[in-house]
């Protein structure tokens, strides 16, 4: 009695005999695999560069390009991740051994039995997707400590100016009521970071994707009260540009606005100190709104500017390391605005500085 596939896969055969793939074909499909076939190696090679499979079922002894030229092409460029189960007719030991050594996993020789088939392809089959489902839970994993450490830096940062300012007696004392309430408020809201990231790994990940309605004047009110002390320390002077009408909303959590925002504003205060920055929000598209974050600092070199939004970016070649900057920012940010159906992205400002954009859907009516 066959066995049945525990999980689905998707198989690339290769034979050149149009009947043995007839026959490996129906008896695949019928478990419930997807099958593709191939009657020459360069065809072969044409698919799986198309669409890697899950298992390759590949006849040694073929006209033109035989199976062990198959296998040195397919492992030329990069380790070779899928699993090749050699089918040859040959009992040969020598040859078996060949096999082994340019990086099949099994064989089948003809005639085969259709059990024996299908156990040897759904041991391997499972193997295989077990290990994908291993390495996605290892990237998600990666990923979340990533935005953990990243968001959480914001917040943090900002207890720490507050709390050593207040430890060595730098600031007025007038002022220090202020200092403890942005203590309080970072701490507020980096366990509210830690508690969507919780709430998101018991039910659907999106990150940034929460559902929402984020107020553009309330925002901007915001990263101005959070950073003022922050942005005077370094000699920034703000301007504030609020809606037209006084108020947009836009379909996004406001915690996660303001994390992406804040991201841009720190930006600001690191590469463009001593200098003007606007923050603005204005009308865009029909349905869409836009709040903007301008510095009057050095730009972004034309080298870096097509990579901006990539991981383990900095903005400079300069940049110092100071422990504390991944280059994750402008990518978790870019991410966060995309998942919530917007767009982020850079323009440099006339007369010199740096214009980065959020621009996300308007809120639908309460």
């Amino acid at each position: 009695m066959s066995t049945a596939a525990t999980s689905t896969g998707r198989i690339l055969v290769v034979d050149d005999q149009a009947a043995n793939l007839r026959v490996v074909t129906a008896l695949l499909s019928r478990q419930g695999y997807e099958v593709v076939s191939a009657s020459t190696g360069d065809e072969a090679l044409r698919l799986y560069a198309e669409s890697p499979p899950d298992l390759i079922l590949l006849d040694v002894m073929m006209p033109g390009m035989d199976g062990f030229e198959v296998m040195a092409a397919l492992r030329a460029d990069s380790p070779l991740r899928v699993p090749v189960v050699f089918v040859t007719a040959a009992h040969d030991r020598d040859l078996l051994l060949r096999a082994f050594d340019a990086g099949v996993v099994d064989y089948v020789t003809k005639p085969f039995l259709p059990e024996e088939l299908l156990a040897r392809v759904n041991a391997h089959v499972g193997l295989k997707l077990t290990r994908d489902r291993l390495e996605r839970v290892a990237r998600e994993r990666e990923e979340l400590v990533n935005l953990v450490a990243h968001d959480l830096k914001n917040p943090l940062t900002s207890v720490l100016f507050a709390s050593d300012l207040l430890l060595h007696n730098g600031c007025k004392p007038e002022r220090v009521p202020r200092y403890l309430q942005m203590i309080h408020e970072s701490a507020d809201d980096a366990l509210g970071y830690i508690r969507h990231y919780l709430e998101s790994q018991a039910g659907t990940r999106e990150h940034g994707a929460m559902q929402g309605r984020a107020d553009l004047s309330e925002t901007l009110g915001w990263l101005v009260r959070r950073y003022e002390m922050q942005l005077d320390a370094r000699g920034i002077r703000v301007e504030i540009a609020p809606p037209p009408h006084g108020t947009a909303q836009v379909a996004m959590d406001p915690r996660v606005l303001r994390q992406v925002s804040e991201n841009l504003v720190t930006n600001a205060m690191k590469y463009a100190p001593n200098s003007d920055l606007l923050l603005a929000a204005r009308n865009s598209a029909p349905g869409f709104w836009q709040l903007i974050v301008a510095d009057r600092g050095p730009g972004i070199p034309v080298a870096r500017q097509r990579e901006l939004f990539k991981p383990f970016v900095r903005l400079h070649d300069d940049d110092v390391d100071d422990g504390l900057s991944s280059g994750l920012g402008l990518s978790l940010a870019k991410q966060i605005v995309v998942n919530a159906g917007g767009q982020l992205w850079y323009e440099e400002r006339k007369n010199g500085g740096s214009r980065f954009i959020i621009e996300l859907p308007e809120a639908a009516p309460e």
